[in-house]
């Protein structure tokens, strides 16, 4: 029995000698290893380093690209729009340049230029295409849009000598007053909504000083306290302040009337949509163009003056 347990322990000896010897091998190994795996993972290391680099400064590169770009598109759409003014005056004061061709497309021309201009501004449109178009740039699109299809009508229109009215000369004056009156209501009806949100010059400004995108807000002051669409009503007398009433120019009084009037009802609903009751409110107490106070103020006390010269005639 002794022999054997002998035996036995002799084995077992053997064994955790050989398991030792194993380990030994293998941390011997590990060291070996150690410094050939710190050189590979130094060598990753720097490797990704150098390659980083070289994508920060291409990101770098292209993110200046792109501001370089923004600030170009910016300064680019207030330019057309100086220059679409300046275009838009003379062709609205008149005499166009003759231009044979069907009054048809003049009818043609005067729609490409509303329907995209009113299809940019619904909320709806600007939702969709702000996938596309970051919000300090959307005002500068619709002012770019808005210029393109005014020089596409001013480019293409035809004329036609057939002629509604005629002003005398020396009732030309009037008609002249009215006509530079009506810009000088335009461009003051601007400034109280905001010139700077009608080209987009101020959200892009915004954008190009780093700063947060303002809020639109609406303020009643100046012409607003007596008419919801001062813009509307100044472009109204834009159009029909002429000495000579050509059957071309009828066409586009008549539709860019019928358009300011429609669109001062989707105006109303947009800025509904955006303020809330406070508009509704404001909406229910001050008219649309003004027609109201008219009313209120001229014709009423007029009626009121003629009933009773009326009815003083009638009992004598």
């Amino acid at each position: 029995m002794e022999d054997v347990a002998q035996l036995g322990w002799r084995q077992s000896e053997s064994l955790i000698g050989t398991q030792v010897d194993d380990c030994a091998n293998d941390l011997a190994s590990g060291a070996a290893l150690a410094p050939r795996l710190d050189r590979e993972i130094s060598k990753s290391s720097h490797h990704r380093g150098a390659n980083a680099a070289p994508l920060a400064s291409a990101n770098h590169r292209l993110s200046r690209l792109r501001s370089a770009a923004g600030v170009f598109f910016g300064v680019a759409t207030q330019a057309v729009f100086l220059l679409t003014v300046w275009y838009l005056f003379a062709f609205l004061k008149g005499p166009i340049p003759a231009r044979s061709g069907s009054l048809w497309w003049d009818v043609l021309l005067t729609a490409q230029f509303a329907l995209p201009h009113s299809w940019l501004l619904l909320p709806s449109t600007r939702k969709r295409l702000s996938r596309w178009i970051a919000a300090p740039f959307y005002g500068l699109v619709f002012c770019l849009a808005t210029c393109a299809s005014l020089f596409v009508t001013f480019s293409f229109w035809t004329t036609s000598e057939f002629t509604l009215w005629d002003v005398a000369p020396q009732g030309r004056w009037l008609i002249d007053v009215g006509y530079y009156g009506s810009w000088v209501a335009l461009f003051y009806s601007l400034h109280l909504s905001g010139l700077g949100y009608q080209t987009g010059l101020t959200p892009w400004w915004h954008w190009v000083r780093g700063e947060p995108q303002p809020r639109r807000g609406f303020e009643l002051r100046g012409a607003y306290r007596v008419m919801r669409h001062p813009i509307y009503a100044s472009f109204l007398g834009l159009i029909w302040f002429t000495p000579t009433m050509t059957l071309d120019h009828a066409i586009l009084t008549v539709l860019w009337t019928a358009y300011i009037l429609v669109g001062s009802h989707f105006k109303d609903e947009r800025l509904a949509h955006f303020l809330g009751d406070s508009y509704r409110q404001y909406q229910a107490r001050i008219p649309g163009f003004g027609l109201r106070i008219i009313s209120s103020r001229f014709l009423m006390p007029l009626y009121h003056v003629t009933r009773s010269v009326s009815e003083g005639g009638c009992s004598k």
